[in-house]
C-alpha cells in the first residue's frame, strides 16, 4: 500500500513539472508573438519584410563629427566653385543661347566649370554630428539619360564618386535611353574606362522613356539598394549614409533626399528650403505634385530636428529603395508611358502595400531644373491620343484610388474619361496579390493633410468651352498666361486645355488648377484660395448670364474693345450671355 501511495505522489509530481514546463512554453510564445504578423494586413510581401531588428545598429547623435563626415573641407577657386554662379562673357552669349535651346540649360556655362567643383554644404548643422551604422547596404546609383549635356552628365557622376564612401558604392550604372549625340557614344565609353568598372554603361536598343528605362536599370543593378538620380544632379556632402540608414533599419522604407536647386543658366548651387521648416510631398486632385509643411503630428514623432520624417509622396526624380523590395512590388507599372505620374504610382503602391516613404533632411542633392523639356517622345507617343501624362495619371488613379476619389480626378480633369489608358488587369492583380490597403486607409493615415489644402471636390455643374453668344466662334481663354492675369476671348479650338472651363456646384469657376475671379481690372485667372472649393459665380441656364454673386454683376464683353469685365446684368444683351459647350475630344 505504501508503495502505491509513493507511486501516486511521484506521478503527481511529474504531472506538475510537465504542466509547469508547458506553462513556461506558452508564456514564451505569447511574449514573442508578433502582433503585426496576424493583423488584417498580412500579405505574403509583408511576411517577407518582417525581420529580426534587435541587432540593427541605429544612427546616434554624437558630440563630435559623425563617422562619415569628411576630415577636411576642400577649398578651391575657379568658375562655379563653392557653388557660385558662373557668367559667360558677352561674346559667348550665342553659344549659351544655342546650348539652352538644345538642352534646356546653359551647357556652354557648365562646360567651363570643373567636373569636380566644390559646392555649398546646405545641411542643417546638426547633420554633421550623426554616427551611422558602418555595415550599410551596398548601393547602385542609377542614372538614366537621353542626349544629356556632356559636362552636366559627368559632373553628376564625379560628384557621386567624390562624395560617397567607396565600400558602400557598388557602382554607378548609366542607362542610355537611345541617345543619338555622338559624344555620348564611343567618347563616353572611353571616358568611363578610367573608373575601373565602378561606372558601368548599358544602352537601350530603342527609345523606352524614363519610366521603363529606370525599371531596366533596377533589374541590371548589382547593389542591395538602388538610388535613382537624374542626369543633371550634384550630390552634397555625406549624402548617402543618411539615405541608407532607414532602409538598413527596414527594407520596405523608401528614402528621399532634400533637393537643392542648381540654376539652369549660371549653375549656381543654392538651397530651395529654409532651415527652420520641413516640407513633404502631397498632391491635388488633378494629380499635380505639391508640397506641404510637415504637420506637427509627424514632427512630434522625432527627437531631433534633422531626423527623417514620413511623407505621402515624392517629386519622383531622386530616391533610394531596397532593390529586391522594388522588384517585389512590381517596380514601375510597365504601362506608364515615357514620364509623368510614376512618382504617384510608386508612392501609393509602397504605402498601400506595406512600405513607407521618409524624407531625409541630412541628405541633400542639387538638381538642375530645365527651362523646358528639349526632347520629344518620338515613336513612344505615336499610338496614343491625348495627353500622355494625363493617360498615366488615369492609369494610376484607376489602379490605386477608391471610387470616391476617382470622381475627384475626373471632376478636375473631365476630358480624362475619354482617354485610353490601356489594360490594367495585371496591376489590379498585383494589388490583390499583395493584399494592399485601400486608398481611404492611405488618406486617413498617411496623406491626411492633403484635404487641408485640397478639399473633396463638389461635382461640376457645367464644363467645356465657355462661348460668347455675341461673337461667333469665340471662347474664354487663359492665353497661356499664369495667374494673376487678364483673360480674353480667342477662337474656339475644341481641344480644351486653356479653354476648358469648369463651374462646380459651389460656384467656383476654374481652369485646370486655377480659378477665374473678377475685380476692377476685369476677368482674371487667379490662384484658388487654398482649402476652399467654393466661389462667387452663378450661371442662369435660361438667360445664359454668368453672375458674380458678391458684386451682383455679370460677366460681359465690351462690344468695341473686346475687354472682359463685370457689368450690371442685362439678360437681353448678347454681350452678357454665355454658353457652356461640352467638349468631346478630337482624338
Amino acid at each position: 500500500m505504501s508503495f502505491v501511495i509513493y507511486l501516486s505522489r511521484r506521478l503527481r509530481t511529474v504531472r506538475l513539472i510537465a504542466f509547469f514546463i508547458l506553462l513556461v512554453f506558452i508564456i514564451y510564445l505569447l511574449a514573442s508573438y508578433d502582433k503585426d504578423s496576424s493583423s488584417s494586413f498580412n500579405s505574403p510581401l509583408s511576411a517577407q519584410l518582417r525581420q529580426d531588428k534587435k541587432d540593427r545598429e541605429v544612427p546616434k547623435l554624437v558630440s563630435g563629427l559623425g563617422n562619415f563626415e569628411p576630415a577636411e573641407i576642400e577649398d578651391r577657386d575657379g568658375p562655379g566653385e563653392k557653388g557660385q554662379p558662373h557668367h559667360l562673357r558677352q561674346d559667348q552669349q550665342n553659344d549659351a543661347d544655342q546650348s539652352e535651346s538644345d538642352y534646356g540649360m546653359n551647357v556652354a556655362c557648365s562646360d567651363e566649370i570643373s567636373l569636380d567643383r566644390t559646392i555649398l554644404d546646405t545641411r542643417l548643422e546638426e547633420c554633421k554630428h550623426w554616427k551611422y551604422p558602418t555595415n550599410l547596404p551596398t548601393t547602385s546609383v542609377i542614372i538614366v539619360f537621353h542626349n544629356e549635356g556632356w559636362s552636366v552628365l559627368l559632373r553628376t557622376v564625379h560628384s557621386v564618386l567624390n562624395r560617397t564612401p567607396s565600400y558602400i558604392l557598388k557602382e554607378i550604372l548609366l542607362v542610355d535611353d537611345f541617345s543619338d549625340k555622338e559624344n555620348l557614344k564611343y567618347d563616353l565609353e572611353k571616358y568611363i574606362d578610367q573608373f575601373d568598372g565602378k561606372v558601368r554603361l548599358i544602352r537601350n536598343a530603342q527609345r523606352e522613356g524614363l519610366i521603363r528605362t529606370r525599371s531596366r536599370g533596377a533589374v541590371e543593378a548589382k547593389g542591395e539598394v538602388i538610388v535613382f538620380l537624374d542626369a543633371h544632379c550634384e550630390v552634397n556632402t555625406n549624402w548617402l549614409p543618411p539615405l541608407l540608414a532607414p532602409i538598413y533599419r527596414d527594407r520596405s522604407t523608401m528614402t528621399v533626399p532634400i533637393i537643392d536647386g542648381v540654376d539652369h543658366k549660371t549653375f549656381e548651387y543654392r538651397p530651395v528650403y529654409g532651415e527652420d521648416r520641413h516640407f513633404r510631398g502631397i498632391f491635388e486632385w488633378g494629380m499635380l505634385y505639391k508640397e506641404n509643411e510637415v504637420p506637427q503630428r509627424e514632427l512630434k514623432k522625432r527627437k531631433y530636428n534633422s531626423e527623417p520624417y514620413k511623407s505621402p509622396t515624392h517629386a519622383g526624380g531622386l530616391f533610394a529603395i531596397d532593390r529586391k523590395f522594388f522588384l517585389e512590388i512590381g517596380s514601375y507599372d510597365p504601362g506608364l508611358l515615357v514620364w509623368g505620374g510614376e512618382n504617384f504610382e510608386l508612392s501609393f503602391k509602397i504605402w498601400q502595400c506595406g512600405g513607407s516613404i521618409e524624407w531625409v533632411p541630412c541628405s541633400r542633392v542639387g538638381h538642375v531644373y530645365r527651362s523646358f523639356m528639349p526632347y520629344n517622345f518620338g515613336k513612344l507617343a505615336q499610338k496614343k491620343k491625348g495627353s500622355l501624362i494625363t493617360i498615366n495619371y488615369k492609369r494610376v488613379i484607376e489602379t490605386w484610388f477608391d471610387a470616391k476619389y476617382k470622381e475627384y480626378f475626373y471632376t478636375r480633369e473631365p476630358m480624362a474619361k475619354y482617354l485610353d489608358m490601356g489594360d490594367i488587369t495585371e496591376q489590379l492583380a498585383l494589388k490583390d496579390r499583395l493584399n494592399c490597403k485601400s486608398f481611404q486607409w492611405y488618406m486617413d493615415n498617411v496623406a491626411y493633410d492633403v484635404l487641408d489644402k485640397y478639399p473633396e471636390l463638389p461635382p461640376n455643374v457645367h464644363y467645356g468651352e465657355l462661348r460668347s453668344l455675341a461673337v461667333d466662334g469665340k471662347c474664354l481663354d487663359t492665353l497661356g498666361h499664369g495667374p494673376p492675369s487678364l483673360m480674353a476671348l480667342q477662337h474656339c479650338h475644341g481641344y480644351g486645355n486653356n479653354q476648358l472651363i469648369r463651374l462646380n456646384a459651389k460656384g467656383q469657376l476654374g481652369v485646370g488648377e486655377r480659378c477665374i475671379e473678377a475685380d476692377a481690372q476685369g476677368i482674371k485667372l487667379a490662384f484658388c484660395r487654398l482649402g476652399t472649393v467654393d466661389g462667387p459665380w452663378s450661371y442662369d441656364e435660361e438667360t445664359h448670364t454668368l453672375m458674380h454673386r458678391v458684386h451682383k454683376k455679370c460677366m460681359a464683353l465690351h462690344p468695341q474693345t473686346s475687354h472682359l469685365s463685370l457689368m450690371p446684368c442685362d439678360k437681353n444683351n448678347a454681350y452678357h450671355q454665355w454658353l457652356f459647350k461640352q467638349l468631346t475630344p478630337k482624338w
